[in-house]
């Protein structure tokens, strides 16, 4: 059995990689912000969850009760381009200070402990045309990205200087099932309320490249075993460029609205490139695909959306 210990396990990422784990036999433990009732713990499949940033009194307390973590899959930071420009400071505490304050605590407390972050494809910033790889130029312009580009310096520091293994996961666009934010979130909630037309910011032909979240959870546990003190970065995608007028015409079908006229703003959100897709050699070299095609993937959230919708209350 293998420690995991999991921080933002409660976010989107966090809980899909939580049941992941611990499905596989592994025992899982959580930290990050905001309350979790021990029977939603449990079903989420964590045996302890400590409700607290990342700082080394709370590292502690999980290494006196559980032991030392095997693996460390670090989820906790800044979650999004826009609340960076609102609260900077706060995206800088959850992003940069928490990878500190963890890798500090590894190198004093279980220096051979593999940590995992997952960082974003922010960190490249705009203008480019052609699939981005690993080596390509970093050049954030959001507080996001800027921030998640600061956590891997850290991290890649931690590595090189004292011999922590470490790896990179820099992820282009989640989505799934539990996503309840951003452009799929936005779309269906705008659907559920019967529009004759749905708006949207933006051109449409912004290109995204999209990743369902169970591939992502799978390109975690592989790159973990690929930690080292070279800090081995990877992209996290499908190589796939898909435009937003495409995603937004697919959910759209999956709800029922196939032809729903769409319209777009034309303004950009700050921060937003208008292309985002990786080249995946790399991470393909691992031997690691995707296996939930975009598609698949619109339709599987928009069956979700609704099922929560016609869910009973408390």
């Amino acid at each position: 059995m293998t420690r995991v210990w999991i921080t933002g396990a409660r976010g989107f990422i966090g809980r899909h990689a939580a049941l992941q784990f611990a499905s596989q036999g592994h025992e899982v433990v959580g930290l990050g912000h905001g309350a979790w009732p021990d029977a939603e713990r449990e079903v989420a499949g964590l045996v302890e969850w400590c409700n607290g940033q990342v700082s080394h009194a709370n590292l502690d307390a999980l290494a006196t009760s559980r032991g030392r973590p095997d693996i460390v899959i670090h989820l906790a930071g800044g979650s999004a381009v826009g609340p960076s420009f609102a609260q900077p400071a706060e995206d800088f505490r959850r992003s940069v200070v928490a990878a500190h304050e963890l890798t500090e605590w590894l190198r004093l407390r279980s220096p051979a402990t593999r940590l995992v972050m997952a960082s974003s494809a922010a960190v490249y910033g705009a203008g480019h045309d052609a699939p981005i790889s690993e080596g390509a130029p970093c050049r954030p312009y959001s507080p996001y990205g800027f921030h998640k580009r600061m956590a891997e310096l850290v991290l890649e520091s931690a590595a090189r200087n004292f011999g922590l293994a470490v790896a990179i996961v820099r992820f282009f666009s989640v989505y799934g099932p539990g996503l309840r934010k951003q452009l799929l979130w936005d779309c269906c909630t705008r659907l559920a309320r019967q529009p004759d037309h749905l708006a949207l910011g933006g051109q449409g032909s912004e290109l995204r490249d999209w990743l369902h979240v169970s591939d992502a959870v799978r390109l975690l546990q592989a790159v973990a075993a690929l930690a080292g003190a070279e800090c081995p970065v990877f992209n996290g995608a499908s190589g796939i460029a898909t435009p937003i007028h495409a995603v937004a015409a697919a959910l759209c079908q999956g709800w029922g609205r196939d032809g729903l006229p769409l319209r777009f703003s034309g303004v950009a959100r700050a921060g937003d490139p208008a292309v985002l897709v990786a080249d995946m050699a790399a991470t393909r070299a691992i031997g690691w695909q995707p296996q939930v095609s975009w598609q698949q993937g619109m339709a599987e959230y928009v069956a979700w959306f609704q099922a929560q919708q016609q869910a009973p209350g408390p």
